[in-house]
């Protein structure tokens, strides 16, 4: 099963693989088949269980899709790709390289919480971005942090807002590419800032399937991204880490 696909459509496809291959799988947008499953897409949800899991797993890994030229070619008919984890971060990218194009010297560019920035602000300062608290839904938008960006792009992936609920149970709408169920760790919001946000915004989800250790291990070996993690401290608490910078 073959596609012609766009130049966008390629970008997105080869980055996704580049992080899959620096995060050992934490990020995999060829998990399409479970995200539907679980009803992250919109799809109404099945009832999973392990034989199910393991059935789909069976079709989901980068090794079922090659490019050839300008064609995606997929080993496995039931196989798909969803890029729900960072095709916002890519247009934001897209938008701001319009933008350069046209000489916008100082620009704030944000689509559904991914964003980049240029410049400075109307008073003449860094672009200053907030960082909700993770407590309960936040609806009120209470800010846990504040960060001061200069030229760069930003994207946070949370578990403490997006979930669902089923027979009272309730799942992380992140989904863990190596087990097939929703990643359970302390790790509740990673904000990660890097020189595009399509990067940004699929680290942002790796980390939340890595957990915290793991991300901050990940980190010291990585110094062109910054982070603010936020972890369960057990109960209302919880607990912050930032890089160095």
């Amino acid at each position: 099963d073959s596609l012609t696909i766009d130049e966008n459509f390629k970008q997105v496809f080869l980055l996704s693989k580049k992080i899959n291959e620096a995060t050992n799988g934490a990020f995999d947008p060829s998990i399409g088949p479970l995200i539907t499953a679980w009803g992250f897409d919109y799809a109404q949800a099945e009832k999973m269980d392990s034989a199910k899991v393991d059935s789909l797993l069976a079709i989901c890994g980068f090794d079922l899709f090659y490019l050839k030229n300008s064609t995606l070619v997929k080993r496995e008919k039931a196989a798909s790709l969803n890029f729900n984890a960072n095709a916002q971060g890519y247009s934001v990218d897209l938008i701001c390289k319009l933008l350069d194009e046209k000489n916008i010297e100082n620009y704030y560019v944000e689509l559904g919480g991914e964003l980049k920035v240029k410049g400075k602000n109307k008073r003449g300062v860094w672009w200053l971005i907030g960082i909700d608290r993770p407590k309960g839904k936040n609806l009120d938008r209470n800010l846990g942090a504040r960060i001061s960006l200069e030229n760069k792009a930003m994207a946070t992936s949370g578990n403490y807002r997006k979930f669902y609920e089923v027979d009272g149970n309730r799942y992380s709408h992140t989904l863990n590419p190596k087990t097939g169920y929703p990643a359970q760790n302390k790790l509740m919001s990673a904000t990660v800032i890097a020189a595009d946000c399509g990067s940004a915004d699929a680290y942002a989800t790796a980390f939340m399937v890595m957990g915290t250790e793991k991300t901050i291990d990940f980190l010291r070996d990585h110094p062109e991204l910054s982070a603010y993690l936020i972890s369960s401290g057990g109960g209302e608490a919880y607990e912050t880490y930032f890089t160095p910078d």
